[in-house]
């Protein structure tokens, strides 16, 4: 997939989220630089416990406590006014801002929908919840469109969540996130719990409603595999940290950072060659005492003399021609910013 980068949408900047206060606060985000672009799909990659899901809930100021942003800023730029700072809106502008201009599903989000409430009365809510104005005829045929936009017949209205299948429950979920038709839409790993005939089938569909409706998306996963196929660029995190952003296909084609190397071989390819699955030996680090240096390199097999006394900069590798990429790796000098 190929995408013109147009004006930024979303800017995050120096990004820090930690869990508790004072010394003994665990820093689970680290001064992460991203940049989503209107109509773009960015894909999010790293193991469990990398810090995707926590930069997610940050950004969107979901954070469960003890989470606390301790730094950075969030700036949203909207069709029309002025560019703001998520970070500094009051809750009733917050309430505001989600859902009609940034919406997200989230991981698990099978089992999100309320068990006791028709698949109506959920889509409804929300709308009223935004649209009290409306009428609750224009609201229930705004649930019909919804179901109809992620391929579910109407008359699932009348369903309760269990009488559906996860497939089904999952395209509800995304039909609530786009009920008000916002600019960015955030995906905390949607098809985890799914097959993966129907991991295909929903990234197909939500290829499409990204076409039709032009949303930008925020895609969230420990696959890499998906997100080569589905995303525009792809930033790979560890530890907390962003150690490699490129266009899709030059982190599938050539992967700079040995993380992002690991974790392409570790799913096989469908054509070409047979090859081992080798992995990423070791585990993810403790975020309560990381490592010095590069926080991967008690794992990294290319490892050398810097890397376990110095923490490599995020930048363009001085000798990349291209489109841009940047990578956090002392294999590859580079340029800061």
């Amino acid at each position: 997939m190929t995408q013109v980068l147009t004006r930024p949408l979303l800017e995050i900047r120096n990004l820090n989220v930690d869990y508790g206060l004072g010394d003994d606060a665990v820093h689970a985000v680290r001064d992460v630089n991203l940049t989503i672009h209107r109509g773009e799909v960015v894909g999010l990659a790293g193991e469990s416990g990398s810090g995707k899901s926590t930069l997610a809930y940050g950004v969107t100021r979901l954070l469960p406590p003890p989470g606390v942003v301790s730094g950075g800023a969030v700036t949203y730029h909207p069709p029309t006014g002025d560019p703001f700072d998520v970070l500094n809106l009051s809750p009733a502008e917050l309430r505001k801002f989600r859902w009609a201009e940034t919406s997200i599903v989230f991981q698990g989000a099978m089992n999100s929908l309320n068990p006791v409430h028709k698949v109506s009365t959920q889509l409804m809510d929300v709308i009223k919840a935004h649209e009290p104005g409306m009428s609750k005829r224009a609201r229930l045929d705004r649930a019909k469109e919804l179901l109809k936009l992620v391929g579910i017949a109407e008359d699932r209205l009348e369903s309760y969540p269990h009488q559906l299948s996860g497939g089904m429950r999952q395209r509800v979920m995304i039909g609530m996130a786009l009920a008000l038709e916002p600019h960015l839409v955030i995906m905390d790993e949607p098809t985890t719990a799914l097959d993966v005939v129907m991991q295909r089938q929903i990234l197909g569909q939500l290829v499409e409603l990204r076409e039709r409706l032009g949303f930008s998306v925020l895609f969230i996963t420990h696959d890499l595999s998906l997100l080569v196929e589905f995303s525009d660029r792809i930033a790979i995190m560890y530890g907390g940290r962003i150690v490699e952003e490129a266009p899709s296909a030059d982190i599938y084609r050539d992967p700079k950072h040995p993380y992002s190397e690991g974790l392409l071989r570790s799913f096989p390819a469908l054509r070409g060659a047979r090859r081992e699955l080798t992995g990423i030996p070791g585990s993810p680090p403790d975020l309560r005492g990381m490592p010095s240096g590069c926080a991967f390199h008690p794992r990294c097999p290319k490892r050398f003399e810097p890397c376990d006394t110095r923490i490599p900069i995020l930048g363009k590798p001085d000798d990349h021609v291209g489109p841009p990429r940047s990578v956090a790796c002392w294999l590859h000098p580079v340029t800061a910013g």
